[in-house]
C-alpha cells in the first residue's frame, strides 16, 4: 500500500513539473505552424544534409524549452517536412542549451563548464542527426516519393509551395486546433506511458545514490547513465543534483554525464521518438547520447581533475496553481485521446 501511495504521489509531482512546459511547447508549436510556412522548414531542415542538421541544432540553442516542451515542437517540425536527422538534432540540443539553462549553468559552475556543456551537447546532437539521416535516407526518399504522388493526384500536380500552408492567414483557432488536436492527439499515448514509467523509475531510484556512486566509482558513468536516461529532469533542475554529487565526492565527469543525458532523454521522449521517428532512429538517439555523454564526461575528468565545487543551488519549489491546473488540463487531453478509439469502437459496435 505504501508503494502505491508513493507511486501516485510521485506521478502527481512529475506531471505537475512537466505539464506547464508541455502545454507551452504545444502552443508554441501551434504558433510556429501558423506563422512559418511548411516550405521554409522543408527547405532548411528537410534535406538529408550535414548543414540541415547543424541548422536544427543551432535553431534549438536559444529556445527556453525543456525535454518535454521540446516534444511538440519536434513533432511539429516533423509534420512540416523536417528530416529525421534534423528533428533528432533539435530534440537533443534544445533541452540542454536553452537560455535559462545556460545562465543557470554559468551561475553555478562558471563560463568554462558552461561553454563545455553547450559545445558538447551541440556536437552530440549533430552526430546523432548525421547518423540518423544516413540510416534513414532510403526511408525518407520513399516517403517523399509517396508525398509527391499524393500531391499530384487528380491529374493536376502542384508545387511544394502551393501544397503548403504558405499564404494562409494567422488564426488563433488554428493554433489551438493544431496544438491540442493534431499534435497532442499524435503523442497522447506515448505521453501517458512515459509518465507512468517515469514515476515508477523515480520511486525505484535509491535514496543513497551518492553513496552507491562512491562505492563503485569505476562504474559511476554507467550507473549514472542507467539512472539519467529514463528519468525526467530538466536542464536547470539537473544542476543542483550534479553539484550535490560532486560535493559528495563523485567525479565531475560522472556528474556531467547526468547533466548531459538527463535533460536530453526521459521515458516520455523515448516513447515519442519511437512513435514519431521509428526504432532505428530511437536506437541512434539513445546510443549517441549514451556514448557521447560518457566520452565527454571522461574528457571533463581529464581536463578538470582536482576541481572542487564549493557552491550549489537548491531548487525546491512546491507546485502552484499554474502547475496543478496545467497538469489537470494535460491529463484530460491525454486520457481523452488515449481512450477515444476504444470508446468509439464500443459505440459503433
Amino acid at each position: 500500500m505504501e508503494f502505491f501511495t508513493l507511486f501516485f504521489s510521485t506521478l502527481f509531482d512529475l506531471s505537475n513539473e512537466m505539464a506547464p512546459y508541455i502545454l507551452f511547447g504545444l502552443i508554441f508549436a501551434g504558433i510556429l505552424h501558423e506563422m512559418v510556412p511548411d516550405t521554409i522548414v522543408k527547405n532548411h531542415l528537410g534535406h538529408n544534409s550535414f548543414f540541415s542538421v547543424i541548422k536544427a541544432a543551432l535553431f534549438g540553442i536559444p529556445l527556453p524549452v525543456c525535454s518535454c516542451g521540446v516534444i511538440p515542437l519536434a513533432a511539429g517540425l516533423k509534420k512540416s517536412g523536417a528530416s529525421n536527422g534534423s528533428v533528432l538534432s533539435f530534440l537533443i540540443s534544445t533541452p540542454i542549451t536553452g537560455v535559462d539553462s545556460i545562465l543557470a549553468t554559468y551561475g553555478m559552475f562558471g563560463w568554462a563548464f558552461t561553454i563545455y556543456r553547450v559545445i558538447t551537447s551541440v556536437i552530440i546532437s549533430i552526430i546523432a542527426g548525421v547518423i540518423a539521416n544516413f540510416y534513414t535516407k532510403k526511408e525518407i526518399a520513399k516517403q517523399e516519393t509517396l508525398e509527391s504522388e499524393s500531391c499530384c493526384s487528380g491529374g493536376s500536380c502542384c508545387s511544394s509551395s502551393s501544397c503548403s500552408s504558405e499564404g494562409k492567414k494567422f488564426s488563433f483557432k488554428g493554433v489551438f486546433r493544431y496544438a491540442f488536436v493534431t499534435l497532442l492527439g499524435d503523442i497522447a499515448s506515448p505521453l501517458l506511458i512515459g509518465l507512468l514509467l517515469g514515476a515508477l523509475i523515480t520511486v525505484a531510484i535509491p535514496e543513497n545514490l551518492s553513496e552507491i556512486l562512491l562505492t563503485y566509482s569505476w562504474l559511476s558513468y554507467i550507473i549514472v547513465i542507467l539512472i539519467a536516461v529514463p528519468m525526467y529532469v530538466c536542464a536547470t533542475a539537473s544542476l543542483p543534483i550534479a553539484a550535490g554529487l560532486m560535493l559528495a565526492g563523485v567525479s565531475p565527469g560522472a556528474a556531467f554525464v547526468f547533466l548531459s543525458a538527463g535533460p536530453a532523454t526521459n521515458t516520455v521522449t523515448i516513447g515519442v521518438v519511437k512513435e514519431m521517428l521509428g526504432k532505428t532512429t530511437l536506437a541512434i538517439y539513445l546510443g549517441t547520447i549514451v556514448v557521447g555523454s560518457v566520452v565527454f564526461g571522461i574528457g571533463l575528468d581529464y581536463i578538470l581533475e582536482g576541481v572542487d565545487i564549493k557552491e550549489m543551488i537548491h531548487l525546491d519549489e512546491e507546485a502552484g496553481t499554474i502547475e496543478i491546473g496545467s497538469s489537470i488540463v494535460l491529463w484530460a487531453f491525454v486520457l481523452y485521446f488515449t481512450f477515444k478509439p476504444i470508446i468509439t469502437r464500443k459505440t459503433v459496435s
